[in-house]
């Protein structure tokens, strides 16, 4: 009997993960910590007592939010060690991702582990604060308090200018096609005067240790990394939507993938991220 209550809770599980796993990357920015928790939630779920669920949905979203909440304390020690800029890791989709932007995940980072599950379970999957209240065992005033403050932090980093996607994509590819050729004229029409790199290789793979921020400093990186692309190459593996903003990955030359992420505000490119560790792209291959 054992087997089949297993094969039972397996199959009412598999048409929930993926809206689980949208919520613990969410939470988290790290692929392999959301596939954790979410496995965690499972077994969680295999040894419960499932006859005494009413809602399996809301059960395991509240189960999966609390194994992150858990996560996010030992993730915020580990980001402080972290060397140079820590972005996200990349999730790349066919179709754009309005919710969660990249910059609204890197926003989301700045705010408390119950402030981030207040605004992420109301603001952008959702719920009432009765249900979020439940979920991270808070009153719904506090909920509401908690998402507000929330809201105030990432205000700026919701998306003011849509582009529409085939424009967006095609200038991702135009910008690759740019960098890589040399043609500093075609990438700095491109740029907006106050754009920035944010460059993720965690110590793994080289990565300016700072962000870079203005026309002038970013074109001054382009130029030398052009002479590197002649030598050695950056092959154009694919297009798409990186965390929600138009982007490509790239096989360089070192063997290794690599996300390039665009920003744009205006037509122009705002902001470039690029994800270099290659802990960060594992799932990627």
């Amino acid at each position: 009997m054992a087997g089949v209550r297993d094969e039972d809770a397996a199959a009412s599980f598999a048409p929930l993960r993926p809206k689980l796993m949208r919520v613990a990357y969410r939470m988290l920015g790290s692929v392999a910590d959301a596939e954790d928790a979410v496995q965690e939630a499972f077994i969680r779920w295999m040894r419960a007592d499932r006859s005494e669920v009413r809602e399996p949905e809301a059960f395991l979203r509240r189960t999966v939010t609390r194994l992150c909440l858990d996560q996010l304390k030992s993730a915020r020690r580990q980001r402080e060690t972290y060397v140079g800029p820590w972005l996200p890791d990349p999730v790349m989709e066919e179709e754009e991702e309005e919710d969660v932007t990249l910059p609204l995940m890197l926003a989301l980072e700045r705010l408390s582990p119950l402030e981030r599950a207040a605004f992420l379970l109301h603001d952008v999957f959702g719920l009432g604060f009765e249900e979020v209240a439940a979920t991270i065992q808070r009153d719904p005033a506090a909920c509401r308090q908690l998402a507000a403050r929330a809201r105030t932090h990432v205000r700026e980093a919701r998306p003011r200018f849509q582009v529409e996607k085939q424009r967006s994509l095609e200038l991702a590819e135009a910008f690759f096609n740019a960098s890589r050729s040399g043609d500093m004229r075609a990438l700095g029409a491109m740029l907006a005067a106050d754009v920035s790199i944010h460059a993720d290789g965690g110590g793994k793979r080289s990565a300016a240790m700072q962000p870079i921020f203005g026309f002038d400093a970013v074109m001054e990186v382009h130029e030398n990394l052009a002479a590197q692309f002649q030598n050695y190459g950056s092959k154009f593996v694919r297009a798409g939507f990186v965390n929600g903003l138009p982007g490509f990955i790239t096989l360089e030359a070192d063997g290794e993938l690599q996300t390039t992420a665009l920003e744009i505000e205006d037509g122009k490119v705002a902001a470039i991220y690029v994800v270099r560790n290659p802990d960060k792209l594992r799932h990627l291959h």
